[in-house]
């Protein structure tokens, strides 16, 4: 049974490709709970302009996640020509670069946000079953019989 998931945001990034020309591709990326995941735009012709709902362009229903238990940090944030580049890193070193407009709340801190939320959630529940599942370790004395 899967739960619904709360999505914290939904918009347009760009990620840098890791091909030989490393091409910048639009992305739908909804950010949750648990992660980003990236759609890829499928264009039929016409539509880059920037809006999502762009006629000629469609978003595959297939998405790459980035799960935040696999992500280390975002970081590496720099502001050129009205662009915000940032990049997120992930458990096994491999890095991912993204752009965004630099106008109203940035992706890059939205993705921060979420993934030290994640990780204090994950610290609060490893140390809650710890605490639960430890053995005591010793008797005080208060319930021994002299």
């Amino acid at each position: 049974m899967s739960f619904p998931v709360k999505v914290m945001r939904d918009g347009l990034l760009e990620k840098r490709s890791s091909g030989l020309l490393q091409l910048w591709k639009k992305k739908r990326c909804v950010l949750t709970e648990e992660g980003l995941r990236l759609h890829s735009c499928k264009s039929s012709g016409g539509g880059g302009g920037g809006n999502d709902n762009a006629p000629g362009s469609a978003w595959s229903s297939r998405a790459k996640e980035l799960r935040f238990e696999r992500m280390e940090t975002v970081e590496c944030v720099e502001y050129k020509r009205g662009m915000v580049y940032f990049t997120v890193v992930m458990a096994k070193g491999k890095e991912i670069d993204f752009r965004c407009a630099q106008e109203g709340t940035l992706w890059n801190a939205e993705i921060a946000l979420a993934l030290v939320r994640y990780k204090n959630q994950q610290a609060l529940r490893t140390g809650r079953n710890r605490y639960m599942y430890s053995p005591p370790l010793g008797s005080t004395g208060e319930d021994e019989a002299l």
